[in-house]
């Protein structure tokens, strides 16, 4: 990949703007609209859900608006459109993700009042693993290049991560395709998330309202509310292993990645409360997804010779997407029903 003058040397500012903002969204979000643990309507969902998505569009604009001054509009369209593709691929992998969300709280019974207070503890927690995964691994991509060669006539300089994660992104969306029901008769507690809660605490049987930590005959214990995100923070590692990748082969720059990919996870807590009760109207989803993670692997592993722009990138990406929600809804799964009825239970 071509190197650019990265965001952070043009304007220092963007960082700290970025950093207060997601701040203070965080403390607005836990402090003031959900001080109580409470069951969050669809309503409430949606505001938030455009909030977050407006937040990541406008700050899309800044980044164009920002290399636009400094190295002129071709770039600028370049960065802009890598932010939008690295965004709308993290958005769309993270509603797969929502299909397990909801499998580990009806496998923990957890109260729906609940469910805003796992996810934001979460995504606490995903803010700091995405920021080691992706600036160790952009730092690792640049180490690992190969002298130049030539290859098929013609001089090329190729990455050895770059290939190892084309490969495997080939190979995730080969096996995922059709593969999304194999994790509806898992044992989570026997994750290694709830392993890892459990060899520091004791857990108690039953919840105690929104407490994480509860006394019990004079033994402080853990709650399995504590287990619950325990679980739910191992997925999201588990998750990363396709998502970020993925976005590697959108763009080396850090900064771009790592605010399109925390404004995109930021935005799942409302995605997921919006979505929850239909989510058995995306069955075609997987199908999309297993064809963007292996066309992404293929854009990487064909880099060194053919270079797949991002505005086509983000076309390609946007139109899997729409298309496999089209056929969701035209073409459901017999078996809709009965999904939503267990659905609606939990």
């Amino acid at each position: 990949m071509e190197q650019h003058q990265s965001i952070l040397e043009l304007h220092p500012g963007l960082v700290w703007g970025f950093a207060v903002t997601v701040v203070i969204m965080l403390l607005l979000d836990l402090g003031v609209f959900n001080k109580k643990s409470h069951e969050v309507s669809s309503k409430e969902a949606t505001i938030w859900s455009i909030v977050w998505i407006s937040l990541s569009m406008v700050f899309s604009g800044v980044v164009y608006w920002v290399f636009n001054q400094a190295e002129g509009h071709a770039l600028a369209v370049e960065k802009f459109t890598q932010y939008q593709a690295a965004y709308w691929i993290e958005k769309a992998l993270s509603v797969d993700n929502l299909f397990v969300f909801i499998l580990v709280f009806g496998f923990f019974k957890v109260p729906k009042f609940l469910h805003h207070k796992v996810l934001f503890w979460g995504i606490i927690g995903a803010l700091i693993f995405r920021a080691i995964f992706i600036f160790a691994g952009v730092e690792l991509i640049n180490l690992t290049y190969l002298p130049e060669m030539n290859i098929f006539g013609h001089p090329v300089r190729i990455n050895v991560v770059m290939t190892l994660f084309g490969l495997f992104l080939v190979y995730a969306g080969i096996k995922s395709w059709g593969d999304g029901d194999d994790d509806d008769d898992e044992d989570y507690s026997n994750t290694a998330g709830a392993k890892l809660i459990k060899s520091f605490w004791k857990v108690s049987d039953n919840y105690d309202g929104d407490k994480f930590f509860t006394v019990q005959n004079g033994i402080k214990m853990a709650t399995p509310l504590l287990v619950v995100v325990g679980v739910i923070e191992f997925t999201d590692v588990l998750f990363a292993v396709d998502s970020i990748p993925a976005i590697f082969a959108i763009s080396n720059d850090p900064f771009i990645l790592y605010t399109s990919n925390i404004f995109a996870i930021l935005g799942l807590r409302s995605l997921y409360f919006l979505l929850a009760n239909f989510i058995h109207m995306f069955s075609k989803l997987p199908y999309g997804l297993a064809i963007i993670l292996a066309f992404i692997g293929v854009k990487m592993l064909i880099a060194p010779w053919i270079h797949i722009p991002s505005p086509i990138s983000l076309g390609i990406v946007g139109g899997v997407l729409v298309l496999s929600v089209l056929v969701s809804i035209m073409f459901p799964d017999k078996k809709d029903d009965e999904e939503k009825e267990k659905l609606e239970e939990n």
